[in-house]
């Protein structure tokens, strides 16, 4: 099961990037994660790990599985029955930047939460879509 959500937003695509990339401050502008504790020491690579809690879902350990500097992110979070991948795409337009997040939920029981969980996964798209955007337009 796939959710999507895109948001334009008049920054450059290395400013938006660094706000993606800076995990832990994400509690700061959006209000869909409450707490990022990054579990490897360093800049966000291939093999980063990070604890997330985030308000009406259990905490999570994710996992970078992909990462093309500048442009893109993918990472992993699994428990019995699911695995959730969620990408962070900062793609470059003549107005500025578009950004776009994707969640897919995979697994026998994937399919299962994301029927029930879906109006909350937008929820949660959309909303970091435009706390991504406040806070990447800030001077």
């Amino acid at each position: 099961m796939r959710f999507e959500s895109s948001v334009s937003i008049d920054a450059t695509p290395q400013r938006v990037w660094e706000v993606f990339t800076d995990i832990e401050r994400w509690p700061e502008w959006t209000d869909t994660v409450d707490s990022v504790e990054l579990l490897d020491p360093g800049p966000l690579k291939i093999g980063s790990r990070a604890r997330i809690k985030q308000p009406k879902l259990p905490v999570g350990v994710w996992q970078v599985t992909e990462l093309v500097e500048g442009e893109y992110f993918a990472w992993v979070s699994k428990s019995p029955g699911v695995r959730i991948a969620a990408g962070h795409h900062v793609e470059s337009t003549p107005a500025g930047t578009v950004a776009r997040l994707t969640i897919d939920q995979q697994g026998p029981l994937g399919a299962l939460m994301g029927r029930p969980l879906g109006k909350l996964i937008n929820r949660y798209l959309h909303l970091e879509g435009q706390g991504l955007k406040a806070r990447s337009e800030q001077a």
